[in-house]
Order: structure tokens, then sequence, then C-alpha cells
């Protein structure tokens, strides 16, 4: 194998790792996307229940 090819075959490696990295770092920007939102609905899922709580120990009091 000559240099020339080593060269070759080193900057298509990097290509491909590239195309990787690339495609990686979509998946992780979605993924974070997603988590936000079920972030979101757990938030909004807490507060319902406390206020549920909350409402149903109001009506025990009186």
């Amino acid at each position: 194998m000559g240099v020339t090819e080593h060269v070759w075959g080193a900057l298509t490696s990097m290509i491909k790792l590239e195309d990787k990295v690339i495609r990686q770092g979509a998946v992780i920007k979605e993924q974070q996307t997603r988590i936000e939102n079920m972030t979101e609905r757990l938030i909004k899922l807490e507060t319902t229940i406390e206020l549920l709580i909350r409402a149903s120990e109001h009506r025990r009091i009186r």
C-alpha cells in the first residue's frame, strides 16, 4: 500500500465518521425535544394531582 492509499483511506474514514456524528447529533436533538415534552406533561400531571388532593382535603374539612 502506498502513502496515497493510506491518506485516501484516512480521508474516507473521516468522512464516514463525520456523517455518523451529524446523524447522531440529529438523534440527540430529537430525543431532547421528546424529553422536554415529557417533562412538561409530567409537570401538568403533578399539578393536577396536587390540585385534586387539596380539593379533596378541603371537602373533608367542611
